[in-house]
């Protein structure tokens, strides 16, 4: 029975076999041999790792010396091709002419593989053995291998080289600003005058100063003679302000004049005091005319917001169209309830739920009188409990209604030390 093991997959009659037909096999052989030194083409199907076998006895492009490498698509990553039986161990020379820029790594079995880069050529050998077998790069002018990617990175004082990772052809780009340069130890040479140096590189002796040599070509250091000045003048005026006077020898130039348009936007700083005719301050709000004295006359004003006094006294005034703030305390809800005076003097509040303890808060200084309305619904529902300062007529509070509204009223000249309680209105439905 013919076999197939040699390394072109050649048809090996056994003895004895094809009587009268070797002839034509030996003939299919013959052509096989040659197409191992011939030209082939491969194209992989799809975006995909593909494995191209050699066949028995068979005319396959797989079996050419230079196998060239095609795609029917566009690769869009690293594809592996297995040369396979993996057991032919032969030369190749194998060109990558796939699509979409792509290596291809060509394999055998589990062993050494070699990267093809996109648009390369790579003479390379399969050892043929066996599972665990391997591909030799084999290019002549190999020495350690084909670089496949360059990459760059790294900056120094500002300049960086970007571009990478270059895989086949580009160009790496010098960039940046330079920057952090140390000139004790980063530079040579020396800086000329034009590039804003000396050109000089060692000092002059004590007291020479740094001057124009005498053919105005270089700086040196020269040596300075010393003397006398012999006329000093004083000229100018500035805002009204002016220096005058010659000084020959010794003497005075003398500052004077009176300080003249100044220009407040732009020439002055700080606040200008009360004490000198300003407002100390800097900022101002509304509109209108302001009014500076100790006990200025205010002709008439509107005013667009809260006020607060400051418990400062107002007299001699005449009220028209006012109110008092109302504190809505709305449901005591049960247990202690605060009036605060400092929410509004005219107060309502609904009995609800349990007894209810009132308190009061926050009344005027003791030499003022302080009072506040207290209307009060279903005071009568619940126990209601009044502060201990309450004085009541007849030492007596009133009974309040269950189911109603009640109106009381309580003052105090002593600071909530003593607090005068009335019943101004019981019952209102």
């Amino acid at each position: 029975m013919a076999t197939y093991v040699n390394n072109l997959r050649l048809k090996e009659i056994a003895t004895g076999d094809e009587s009268g037909t070797w002839g034509t096999s030996t003939n299919t052989n013959l052509e096989l041999v040659t197409d191992g030194f011939s030209y082939g083409t491969k194209a992989m199907a799809a975006d995909a790792n593909e494995t191209f076998t050699m066949p028995d006895a068979t005319t396959d492009a797989t079996r050419g010396f230079y196998l060239k490498i095609t795609s029917g698509v566009s690769l869009t990553a690293t594809r592996e091709v297995t040369l396979g039986p993996d057991t032919v161990s032969k030369v190749w020379l194998i060109e990558n002419a796939t699509s979409g820029s792509q290596i291809i790594t060509i394999k055998q079995g589990s062993g050494a593989t070699v990267d093809v880069a996109s648009g390369s050529k790579v003479m390379l050998v399969t050892d043929g053995l066996g599972a665990g077998a391997a591909v030799i790069n084999a290019n002549p002018t190999e020495v350690g291998g084909t670089v496949t990617s360059v990459a760059v990175t790294g900056t120094v004082n500002g300049i960086t080289l970007t571009g990478g990772p270059v895989t086949t052809t580009g160009t790496f780009t010098l960039g940046g600003t330079l920057a952090n340069v140390d000139l004790t130890s980063q530079v040579t040479g020396t800086l000329p005058v034009a590039n804003g140096g000396t050109a000089l590189t060692a000092l002059g002796t004590a007291n020479q100063v740094l001057a124009v040599n005498a053919g105005a070509t270089a700086l040196e250091y020269q040596t300075v003679a010393t003397g006398s000045v012999t006329s000093v003048g004083g000229t100018g005026t500035v805002n009204g302000i002016s220096l005058s006077g010659t000084v020959t020898s010794s003497g005075n130039l003398t500052l004077g004049g009176t300080l003249a348009n100044v220009d407040l936007t732009s020439q002055v700083t700080g606040t200008l005091p009360v004490a000198n005719g300003g407002t100390g301050g800097t900022t101002s709000t509304g509109t209108g005319a302001v009014v500076l004295g100790t006990a200025p006359t205010i002709t008439g004003m509107t005013l667009a917001g809260a006020v607060t006094g400051a418990d400062q006294t107002v007299s001699a005034i005449n009220l028209k169209d006012y109110a008092e703030v109302t504190n809505a305390i709305g449901s005591t809800g049960g247990g202690t309830q605060d009036i605060d005076l400092t929410l509004g003097n005219y107060v309502t509040a609904t009995v609800d739920t349990s007894s209810n303890t009132f308190t009061f808060s926050n009344p005027t200084a003791s030499d003022e009188g302080c009072g506040f309305t207290l209307v009060l619904t279903n005071g009568g529902s619940e126990t209601v409990n009044w502060p201990a300062a309450v004085d009541w007529p007849g030492a007596t509070a009133p009974t309040l209604t269950a189911a109603g509204v009640d109106k009381l009223v309580f003052e105090t000249s002593d600071g909530g030390t003593t607090w005068l309680g009335n019943l101004a209105g019981l019952a209102y439905a």
